[in-house]
């Protein structure tokens, strides 16, 4: 069972559902929580949301977003940062994303942004971080952090409700 804490999960009205699927669609342009019951729930470090009992986003700062298994159902292709093979290893043990280990950005990103990062070779995401430097820098590939680590593939959050 993974360590993390959920607690005070409670169905979201369907107004509330509507925001969080409206921002969401706005940074990732992709639509979600279609006609879905969505549960709201507290960890020790943020919101989580549920739908159909699998975790699929989060709430950061006020600010909602799609968690891994979210990005993997919705495949949504904006805001994403594209790292080398290289790089996997370390983003999946929770490291920050290092500017040359990046081989594309969406350009649209800005230093703040949440983005989506995913591996060059299979396409797939592998974490949740918040944009350090804007999409253009990290398509450069200059030295330095790009990308905060949030979550990502195999951390407590992923792990949750596994048995």
């Amino acid at each position: 069972m993974a360590d993390i804490r959920i607690r005070k999960r409670r169905r979201m009205r369907a107004k509330d559902i509507k925001a969080m699927a409206d921002t969401i669609e706005a940074s990732l342009s992709v639509e979600v929580f279609i006609g879905g019951e969505v549960d709201i729930a507290e960890s020790s470090e943020y919101q989580v949301l549920f739908e159909e009992g699998e975790v699929v986003g989060m709430v950061l700062d006020d600010e909602p977003y799609l968690s891994v298994r979210g990005l993997l159902r919705y495949r949504p292709e904006r805001k994403q940062v594209t790292v080398d093979m290289g790089a996997v290893p370390y983003v999946i043990n929770g490291a920050d994303i290092m500017a040359p280990g990046i081989v594309d950005a969406d350009l649209s990103i800005a230093p703040g942004d949440l983005v989506w990062i995913r591996d060059i070779k299979n396409r797939v995401p592998l974490a949740v971080g918040r944009a350090l430097i804007s999409g253009g820098d990290m398509a450069e590939g200059r030295s330095g952090k790009a990308v905060a680590n949030i979550h990502y593939v195999g951390d407590k959050l992923w792990r949750y409700g596994e048995d």
